[in-house]
Formats: C-alpha cells, sequence, structure tokens
C-alpha cells in the first residue's frame, strides 16, 4: 500500500508542497495450499524446525478444544480460544529470546507455551485461579491482560527500564484490532517513538472487536500505518502464514532491539466465537467464515509440509495422539490442584495490609475457607 498525504489537486497551488509520504509493505511468502509465492527464508529449509513449529499450532489446537470443553461443563470459567490465529503466537514464541518479555492478551496461548508456561498453570488461570500467572519457568514475562490495550503503555515502561539498564532486551506487546481504537494504544506508540524504545506492537487483526468488524472500526486503510504518526516502523503480514509471521517477527525484534521501535499488522480471522460467552453466530456471516476458513494457518503449514515429503498421515496420527496425551495430563494436574486459601485474596496487595483490611484478614483466617 501507498499513501500520499497531499492537499487538493484539483487547482495548481505554488505554496502547495508533500509535507510526507509513506509506503506500508504487505509480506506472504506461502499461498493457501502451502506453496511458495517467493524464496523463502533460510530457516524454512529447516524441516525438523518446521516441524516443531507445526507441532506447537497443532497442540494449541486440541488445548482449545478440551479448555472449551471443561468450560461447557463447568469446569473452566470464560475461555477465550485462538482458533484460526495459531501462527502469530507460535512464531513469536519462537523468535523472542528468553530474556525479551511478553506482554499478552488473551489470546496469545501458543506464545505463552512457546515460552515456557505449562498447560496446567493456564487453565489455572482460566479457572480463576491467579496462581496461573506465577509462571515457573518465565516469572518475568507478564500475566494475561483482559482489559483492551493496557498492555501497551505497560510495554512502554519495561522498554523504557531495558533502555535505562543498558539491556538488550525487547518488550513485546500484542493486542487485537478494536485496541488499536483505545488512547492507550497511541499514547504507547507516542511514548515509544519519542523515547526510541526497544519495543515490538503486534496487532492481531482478526477483523473483529468481539461483534464489531474491522470495516466498523478505523478509517485507516491499515492498521499498521497507525504508527507512522508515532514515528515507528511498521508492516503487514499475513498472519495465516507461520513462514513470513517468523521472518518478519524475527526482523522487527532485531530493529526494536536496535532502539527503533516497530509494529506489525498480523492479518487473520477469528475462526471462534469471541470467547465462550459469545454467539457469533448472531452478528458473522456463514459465507465470511467459510470463506477465511479456507485461508486458515494450520492446513497451510502442513500442506507445505507434505509438499516438501516432511509430512504424512501417520505422522499426523502420531502427533494428534501424543498432543491430546499431554493436554490431558495438564487437565488433570488442573482438576487436581488444591484451591486457594481465602487469605490469598490479600497477598500481594499491601507491603503493609491497612488495619481497614486487617480484620478481614482476621476472620478469614479463624474461618479457615478456601475459595473453589
Amino acid at each position: 500500500m501507498t499513501c500520499n498525504i497531499t492537499e487538493n489537486k484539483t487547482a495548481p497551488d505554488p505554496a502547495r508542497h508533500v509535507a510526507a509520504r509513506f509506503d506500508i509493505p504487505s509480506y506472504r511468502y506461502l499461498d493457501s495450499d502451502g506453496r511458495a509465492l517467493a524464496p523463502l527464508p533460510a530457516f524454512a529449509g529447516d524441516y525438523d524446525h518446521i516441524r516443531k513449529l507445526y507441532r506447537m499450532m497443532l497442540l494449541v489446537r486440541s488445548f482449545d478444544q478440551r479448555a472449551i470443553a471443561l468450560q461447557r461443563t463447568g469446569q473452566l470459567g470464560t475461555y477465550a480460544s485462538c482458533l484460526g490465529q495459531e501462527a502469530i503466537g507460535t512464531a513469536l514464541g519462537d523468535a523472542m529470546a528468553a530474556e525479551d518479555v511478553l506482554l499478552p492478551s488473551y489470546r496469545e496461548t501458543p506464545a505463552l507455551l512457546m515460552r515456557g508456561v505449562a498447560m496446567h498453570e493456564l487453565l489455572l488461570y482460566w479457572g480463576g485461579d491467579e496462581r496461573g500467572m506465577a509462571y515457573g519457568k518465565v516469572p518475568h514475562d507478564f500475566p494475561i491482560c483482559i482489559p483492551i490495550a493496557t498492555q501497551a503503555p505497560h510495554a512502554v515502561g519495561v522498554a523504557s527500564a531495558f533502555k535505562l539498564r543498558g539491556e538488550q532486551r525487547v518488550a513485546v506487546s500484542v493486542f487485537g484490532d478494536g485496541a488499536s481504537s483505545k488512547g492507550d494504544f497511541y499514547e504507547a506508540l507516542n511514548l515509544a517513538g519519542i523515547w526510541r524504545l526497544p519495543v515490538l506492537f503486534i496487532i492481531v487483526n482478526n477483523q473483529w472487536a468481539i461483534s464489531v468488524p474491522r470495516d466498523a472500526q478505523s478509517g485507516a486503510e491499515t492498521l499498521a500505518q497507525k504508527a507512522i504518526a508515532g514515528g515507528l516502523g511498521c508492516e503487514q503480514v499475513d498472519g495465516n502464514d507461520l513462514i513470513a509471521m517468523r521472518e518478519r517477527i524475527a526482523s522487527a525484534l532485531a530493529h526494536a532491539r536496535a532502539g527503533e521501535p516497530w509494529l506489525i499488522e498480523a492479518k487473520t480471522y477469528r475462526l471462534c466465537d469471541h470467547t465462550t460467552a459469545d454467539d457469533a453466530s448472531r452478528y458473522r456471516d456463514k459465507v465470511e467464515l467459510e470463506r477465511h476458513r479456507a485461508l486458515e494457518p494450520v492446513v497451510r503449514i502442513r500442506r507445505y509440509l507434505e509438499q516438501a515429503g516432511q509430512w504424512d498421515q501417520r505422522q499426523e496420527d502420531e502427533l494428534k495422539t501424543s498432543n491430546d496425551t499431554e493436554v490431558e495430563n495438564a487437565v488433570n494436574t488442573y482438576l487436581a490442584a488444591p484451591p486457594p486459601s481465602a487469605q490469598a485474596m490479600f497477598d500481594h496487595l499491601y507491603a503493609v495490609l491497612p488495619e481497614s483490611l486487617h480484620w478481614q484478614l482476621v476472620q478469614a483466617t479463624e474461618q479457615g475457607h478456601g475459595c473453589g
């Protein structure tokens, strides 16, 4: 896409000049059948690597299905599936360095798992137990963010700390297309640009902010171009193309690490309901849904591997069995976890608990209630 910012062209005006021009590059390597559209990056030929990423995408699908079943049977709270968006989080989790910090929204399950968060920890969180966000292996990553766009200014704060300390680390904030209409988002871009922070913003443009379609959210031709006003580098990537996402995220992280804040708009489609509390059939056209289902990322990368002679049905069946077993073990660990104590609600609030809350803590301790 090319946008020219000019004044009215109908009448020549010697005082008129072009104030600015900008281009928004768009990247895609594989078509919907997994065929290469352009020369592929070198890592795409490392089939062990690609199989590892494909395994994660399928694992997340198994996890999603089981989590939804748990919610439907009253064993889990409201859950947000990432069906159709698996390539984005998988590519991100693979590209980030261990010392980087992830500030996720509620649909970054693949990235969280790639970075070492345990499935039972995620289930604890969605089951209403905040202990699930005290990640055992990546304690520096932020908890899942439910409020829309608030993790964007949080990422600016984290990136500011990195810069002040002289650390070669990147803060990565991920959020949906609806978040790009919030003031928090614009304020974060402004500070990231003026302070030249090591931060990467990823807009997961899945075309729907709950029931509000993309074309009713913003008059901008792309969501990526919103970064230009803040002085950030930006691009648009096919979010259903695992190879494109992995290559472009790695490039964006390198820019951010060098003090060039960056933004990626990942174009995809939410194939599921917004959450288990939603019914997307009430506002979304079935024809549109099926059209986008044909572009989904898991089938695309499987076809890529099959065409290269690197995948077959036997491997597919074995992987599904292995993934289902791993998910079931995580579910059993989650269901066997003892409930938190009633006192836990007072933890991590204050260095010294105020007197107004202290009597409540004493009462909860004496009664010894747990929280189910």
